[in-house]
């Protein structure tokens, strides 16, 4: 019961605080959902031994359809943006998820794709995640879309951090 109780719960009851007005309790409010909302999912992930951020990579690489792309495109496409994406990249090579090869037209690049074992993590990780949209059983459709347009527009006046 007081699991159900704290879904519903407001954020002022919930972190014991009062904000100064409406626009700062959003700010809390997305930060503190986005924690509620990534917490079981970095959990389910460190049971296989890799971070949200290795797993972002892994999924930019599939989705790729084994074309290899430059650390720059995976870079650019992440959810969190991480300027040591070269470091995670090794990580990912010493796990055998990747591969990463010189690039044919610029020996300077280095061309990465996700290896067959990459896509078996991929595909275990999905099995056991279940259904995510769980969460947002609770809202109607016209919601869901309304909620999408409001966080584009929000990330639309957000300045750029792309090198």
């Amino acid at each position: 019961m007081l699991c159900e109780k704290l879904i519903y719960m407001k954020i002022e009851e919930e972190i014991k605080s009062r904000f100064t007005d409406d626009y700062q309790k959003l700010t809390v409010n997305l930060y503190l959902t986005h924690s509620r909302l990534a917490e079981p999912f970095q959990k389910l992930l460190s049971t296989f031994d890799i971070t949200p951020t290795q797993y972002n990579i892994l999924r930019i690489l599939r989705g790729q359809k084994q074309n290899p792309v430059s650390i720059g495109i995976i870079k650019s496409r992440m959810i969190e943006r991480n300027s040591d994406v070269s470091r995670v990249i090794d990580r990912l090579l010493k796990k055998d998820l990747i591969i990463r090869k010189k690039n044919k037209l610029d020996k300077r690049q280095k061309d990465i794709i996700i290896s067959e074992t990459g896509l078996v993590l991929l595909e275990k990780i999905m099995a056991v995640q279940g259904d995510t949209d769980r969460y947002f059983e609770n809202l109607t459709l016209s919601e869901v879309q309304l909620m999408n347009d409001l966080l584009d527009k929000i990330r639309k006046s957000i300045p750029s951090t792309n090198e």
